[in-house]
């Protein structure tokens, strides 16, 4: 069996007598998704080939050794709770994890003035704005449990809500700048594009398969929760090693032929592999990349040319020390400001308080406006920015800086994941995880559960594996699609909303209750009330 992954990514099954897997790795989203469905075959008594189009693995994930660091992630690096699978890889190899500082206050910086807050949004004081903002969590939230996590093309409103991008969408539901400003920095954020980019369908189904609002932009309980002790790249480093010797570094797949009995797989450097099965571990639009013989499928054809990847540049400043702490702040920072570099930051400090350093996205637009710069002219304006932002010159003064710009990676595309724009899921979404005779896709894009994280990697991979072993008469129907069970190291909180979130009306339900002459009066004496019952915050 062949598996093409990290831009090439194949897997492959080679014979009767010694099934064999062979597995070509296109860069995947952040992640392993290859290595974890040749680990799997593997286990199940397949013979597995892993081709790798780079000269590492890991894909979209990137840790980096050197004395300045010692080590950090360049790509995909958080962890959570709820995100069970990779937390059991993780714990098979010994990869331990730590929690993201999050001890002191957060920042939220708008309008060229900061505010200190605690919790995973920040509040917002102005009560018709604080109106709009919890009616907007409220109600993608409340979008989202309406779409089936494997088919989001089924659910009751996906015509309607495919039509229409998540800016059409923000501009209906957003009474105020504020909160429309904030639900678009939201969007950046999660899925490195921006709002008139993605279909409203595609959006609400990814936060809704990463557990809501709160959980994906949570740090503590929730996605960006923890990292790995040593860096993420070394689970996919570990994985290769058990596979010993089954994957073949910087074998960029360019012709899949499946016309005769068994699938014929040829690299750049015209290597030639045969196999029964082959295992696609890219992103959609890498497949352009290969010739397939015979054609594509129409609407498969038609789809990788359809949703393009995001775009971010992902940051690192380094310090003498954490001085943001010693100002009570955590060193993450939501950063609003139109001309902004970064758009959110965390602490990448490291667990034992050493190589002190802060995080920072350049996100969507603003990463392909900051390309043409240079290196150290980039710096130049995070460290800026940073001083605004934290209210010191300590911020002017790096030791070190790193940087990686996914744009660039040709065996990637971008990051964090392929986006959907708007009218792809609900005509071509059917066809993301069909397999195309002989060859299965394993892709981030096709998870059900955290698409785009490393837990969707996961699932991604050993589903198309788990699929081949049912194809071979190996495994029922009914196990291809394995539950996880929770990780008993790392459980998380159940995501609970106050009354008020519940239950306080919009903007618009107030207008048409008492009409807008009485809205600035009766919401300023629901705000006074509510802040006087400490309730703005939201947890």
């Amino acid at each position: 069996m062949a598996t093409i992954s990290s831009n090439a990514r194949c897997c492959m099954h080679l014979g009767d007598r010694m099934s064999s897997t062979w597995w070509h790795h296109w860069s995947p989203s952040w992640s392993p998704e290859g290595l974890s469905a040749a680990k799997l075959l593997v286990e199940s008594g397949l013979s597995v080939v892993v081709l790798e189009a780079r000269n590492r693995v890991g894909g979209r994930t990137f840790t980096v050794q050197n004395e300045k660091v010692k080590y950090v992630d360049l790509g995909g690096a958080y962890v959570g709770p709820t995100q069970n699978r990779i937390l059991r890889i993780a714990k098979e190899f010994g990869v331990e994890t730590y929690k993201v500082n999050e001890e002191q206050r957060l920042i939220h910086h708008v309008k060229g003035k900061s505010y200190g807050f605690k919790g995973a949004f920040p509040p917002m004081w102005n009560p018709i704005v604080y109106l709009d903002y919890n009616n907007v969590w409220r109600t993608l939230d409340e979008m989202g449990k309406e779409i089936p996590n494997e088919a989001p093309w089924m659910a009751p409103h996906a015509e309607e809500w495919d039509k229409i991008t998540m800016k059409e969408l923000l501009d209906k539901m957003c009474w105020t700048t504020a909160a429309k400003r904030f639900a678009s920095l939201f969007v950046n954020v999660n899925v490195t594009a921006e709002p008139h980019e993605v279909s409203a369908l595609w959006f609400l189904w990814y936060v809704k398969q990463c557990g809501g609002t709160t959980r994906i932009f949570s740090t503590s309980n929730g996605g960006q929760e923890r990292k790995f002790v040593g860096g993420s790249g070394q689970i996919s480093e570990k994985m290769a090693q058990a596979l010993q010797g089954r994957v073949k570094l910087q074998r960029p797949v360019v012709r899949i032929d499946q016309t005769e009995k068994n699938v014929t797989v040829e690299t750049l450097n015209h290597e030639v592999y045969e196999a029964k099965y082959v295992i696609s571990a890219m992103p959609p639009t890498l497949c352009l990349k290969i010739h397939f013989s015979p054609e594509l499928p129409p609407l498969r054809n038609q789809l990788i040319s359809r949703v393009p990847m995001g775009s971010v540049i992902k940051c690192m400043v380094y310090y003498k020390e954490a001085f943001w702490r010693k100002k009570d702040y955590c060193g993450s920072m939501i950063i609003e400001d139109e001309d902004a570099a970064i758009g959110l930051t965390l602490d990448d400090t490291k667990p034992d308080g050493t190589v002190p350093a802060i995080m920072g996205f350049i996100l969507a637009n603003k990463s392909r406006k900051l390309v043409h710069l240079t290196k150290e002219e980039r710096k130049l304006k995070i460290c800026e920015l940073y001083a605004k932002v934290l209210g010191t010159e300590e911020a002017l003064h790096p030791v070190h800086y790193e940087e990686k710009n996914w744009c660039e990676e040709q065996y990637s595309g971008g990051c964090y994941t392929a986006y959907f724009p708007p009218g792809i899921m609900t005509q071509y979404g059917r066809v993301l995880r069909q397999p195309f005779g002989r060859i299965y896709f394993a892709g981030t894009e096709t998870a059900t559960e955290w698409s785009g994280y490393l837990e969707g990697a996961i699932q991604a991979g050993e589903r198309a594996g788990r699929e081949i072993l049912h194809t071979m008469g190996k495994i029922p129907e009914s196990d291809i699609w394995m539950p996880e069970p929770p990780s008993l190291e790392i459980q998380g909180s159940p995501i609970t909303n106050t009354f008020w979130e519940r239950n306080l009306p919009s903007i618009h339900g107030v207008v048409r209750f008492v009409g807008y002459s009485a809205l600035l009066s009766s919401t300023a004496a629901l705000g006074l009330y509510v802040f006087k019952k400490g309730l703005f915050t939201r947890n």
